[in-house]
């Protein structure tokens, strides 16, 4: 898998930078996506982070509404009109906006995760309280316990 793996929690520094893990920054150079695309998860207090791969599975879901429709336009303001292009600088930093830290409620510390064709920035407490409630969901739907949540076009 040449995707974002692992989680990994990075304290603020004083200027309210924090560091991307070197293993994210990398599938971001692979991807050939220079900076950070960032926008707002849609079902958690996270905020949604990649590259070129991410961009194309937003414009995938665009793809199932008329443009120029109300549904069109409300989607394409949730995941574009929200966004940030973000920089990292030379020493793999980047700045947390105040879209970050109104989305995830940041103060001192980050936690990235890797979702694979995306990464999630997370306060790290409420990433632990996620995970554990995803972990526990996957579990049920890996048992039959429970039907994984289908999005359109049958793909869960």
């Amino acid at each position: 898998m040449a995707g974002f793996v692992s989680h990994f929690t990075n304290r603020l520094d004083a200027k309210g930078r924090v560091s991307v893990p070197a293993s994210f920054r990398a599938v971001l150079a692979k991807d050939g996506y220079e900076g950070l695309y960032c926008s707002p998860s849609a079902h958690c207090p996270a905020v949604d982070a990649g590259g070129n791969a991410l961009l194309e599975e937003h414009e995938k879901q665009l793809e199932a509404f008329r443009r120029l429709s109300p549904d069109h336009d409300a989607l394409a303001m949730s995941l574009f009109g929200v966004s940030e292009q973000v920089k990292i600088d030379g020493d793999g930093r980047m700045s947390i906006s105040d879209m970050v830290r109104e989305q995830t409620g940041l103060t001192d510390h980050v936690t990235f995760a890797g979702l694979g064709y995306k990464f999630q920035i997370w306060e790290p407490e409420k990433f632990r309280e996620h995970r554990a409630e995803a972990q526990r969901r996957a579990l049920a739907m890996l048992s039959g316990q429970v039907a994984p949540t289908t999005l359109p076009g049958g793909s869960a």
